[in-house]
């Protein structure tokens, strides 16, 4: 005897497939407005001197990375349920390697960020080794593409090659304790096979060779050029050293005999007064970048200090910050800049007064 044909079941269950397949449909249109959103075009700003400054996009989750997925693949996703996708809690540092892979620290989860665009590859690093993030900070690139990652609470510096694989770690003491009380800035000069670390706690700078070994500790807490005030952090500009001395609201700039020289800075009503500043950075023209995480706002000054203008402000529009933290401006002037509080890494790109190529990494 012939089985009936269930059609209520079969009916329901073709219902239920469009249904879903609808629903899959309408939350990938939506996730293609989320992320072209963080590509909204914002107005070039035209800036003293015939120089100009164009914003490209801003992103904030590994979602950005992977824009590519197929219809089956998002089927699964919906049946299974869709996996983890990282995004930025409180980012604070930045940098870029040569193939354009942006690094960024994030205190809040603690982790560190690999975004890969052009691969379209994403990693988080929640360990170094054995040993777990506690507060990544600062992070600063070798000519190999090693980053080196402060961990203020470890009072530890972790180095990852390239790829993200933890190679060792610099300040490691007997018992597990770091030797830095407080690491937050760090720069590495490969030519010179130097590694500058500011502690905070300390109000020194740190000069380590390749090692880790210490060769020389610079000034001591106060406000007199070559003492630091929360020195926090640090650039080099060819062979000297700019050191954001964060509570003395000044850039110090320090030769390698460890001489010191102010920069630019200090409070009051004068133009290169800064409240809070963080990140540093530098274009191809010697401009220096500095965050002023009070103001938001990014001042630009020249070799000298003298203020050439600013840009930003409160809000959460393009080239709009709420409390930004580190910046880094890679090879061809693509401007990171970490905006915090909106969790998020916007991207600008200095266009000075001379034509520029086109393309490139993000």
């Amino acid at each position: 005897m012939l089985k009936r044909i269930p059609w209520r079941q079969l009916v329901i269950g073709g219902v239920m497939v469009f249904l879903c397949l609808n629903a899959l449909l309408a939350s990938a249109r939506d996730r293609g407005k989320q992320t072209a959103g963080s590509n909204v075009s914002a107005p070039q700003l035209d800036l003293p001197g015939g120089r100009k400054l164009l914003y490209e996009r801003s992103f904030a989750s590994e979602r950005e990375v992977k824009l590519k997925r197929g219809f089956w693949t998002k089927v699964l996703d919906l049946v299974a349920g869709a996996p983890e996708l990282h995004s930025l809690v409180r980012p604070y540092g930045v940098v870029a390697d040569s193939r354009g892979r942006v690094i960024v620290t994030d205190p809040g989860i603690p982790a560190v960020h690999i975004f890969d665009f052009d691969r379209q590859k994403y990693k988080l690093l929640r360990r170094a080794g054995k040993q777990e993030l506690r507060s990544p900070q600062c992070v600063a690139l070798d000519a190999q593409d090693n980053f080196y990652v402060t961990d203020s609470d470890a009072g530890k510096i972790f180095v990852f090659d390239s790829d993200g694989n933890f190679r060792r770690t610099i300040g490691a003491l007997k018992g597990g304790e770091g030797m830095f009380k407080r690491p937050t800035g760090i720069a590495v000069d490969s030519a010179a096979r130097r590694i500058y670390v500011s502690d905070t706690w300390r109000q020194q700078i740190f000069v380590l060779d390749m090692d880790g070994s210490v060769l020389q500790k610079i000034g001591k807490g106060g406000a007199a050029l070559g003492e630091f005030n929360f020195p926090t952090e640090l650039r080099l500009e060819d062979n000297e050293l700019l050191v954001v001395d964060a509570m003395n609201f000044r850039v110090q700039r320090l030769q390698p005999s460890g001489e010191a020289s102010f920069l630019t800075g200090g409070v009051g009503d004068s133009g290169t007064s800064m409240f809070r500043p963080k990140g540093i950075a530098l274009d191809s023209e010697h401009n220096i970048y500095v965050v002023d995480g009070f103001k938001d706002l990014v001042h630009v000054f020249n070799h000298q200090g003298q203020l050439l203008y600013y840009f930003g402000g409160s809000g959460t529009g393009p080239e709009e910050f709420q409390l930004p933290a580190g910046l880094f401006i890679n090879h061809d002037d693509r401007i990171y800049i970490v905006d915090s509080y909106n969790r998020r890494v916007q991207v600008l790109r200095y266009l000075g007064s001379r034509p520029q190529a086109q393309g490139g990494s993000l």
